[in-house]
């Protein structure tokens, strides 16, 4: 798939556009999903996704093709999110309500694991739990910790994605976790 991707890529370098329909179409959901873990909404989400699409098409003539196409946009999405973290109030949970309806949120809607609805409930309370504290983390760590966890992007991924070196992502994923499992201390 990666060599589909180059090819599409040296197209849309050359100046076909309707290549890089294909690269969104292959990339949209995944950018989407890693965007709304970042931030925890929807609509964010789609923004930032969609501006990522726009940067990464902008700026195609700066990538360098001897790398990961999906790690330079995931670099981009990444960067996107932290630095919308950084300017809005941290308002957006992933727990937050569902609008229009009472008591729901997106945890919710998660499918039947076969569990006992008590099970059930005292799982989802801990995801929420685990998933807002992880929110409450400084960007740097939260980032790394998603990416991580989350994304199950490898180290040197990691590495390349945000443009750190792999000792700083070793060094934020060891402090990353220190500082979740201080919050979750009592849990």
């Amino acid at each position: 798939m990666e060599q589909f991707i180059t090819e599409k890529i040296k197209k849309v370098k050359k100046g076909d556009q309707s290549a890089f329909e294909d690269v969104v179409s292959f990339f949209q959901s995944k950018i989407y999903q890693h965007c709304y873990r970042m931030l925890g909404n929807a609509h964010e989400a789609e923004d930032i996704a969609q501006e990522a699409f726009i940067r990464a098409y902008v700026n195609i003539h700066s990538f360098d093709e001897k790398r990961k196409f999906s790690t330079w946009l995931y670099r981009i999405a990444t960067n996107l999110t932290i630095d919308r973290i950084r300017k809005r109030k941290p308002d957006y949970y992933l727990d937050a309500e569902i609008k229009g309806t009472e008591g729901l949120n997106m945890y919710s809607q998660l499918a039947d694991q076969g569990r006992l609805p008590g099970e059930e409930v005292e799982g989802m309370e801990l995801q929420r739990y685990i998933h807002q504290e992880i929110s409450e983390l400084p960007p740097k760590y939260r980032s790394i910790i998603i990416l991580r966890y989350l994304e199950e992007f490898s180290l040197q991924e990691i590495s390349d994605i945000l443009d750190i070196p792999l000792g700083t992502v070793k060094t934020r994923i060891h402090r990353g976790r220190e500082a979740l499992r201080k919050k979750l201390r009592h849990v």
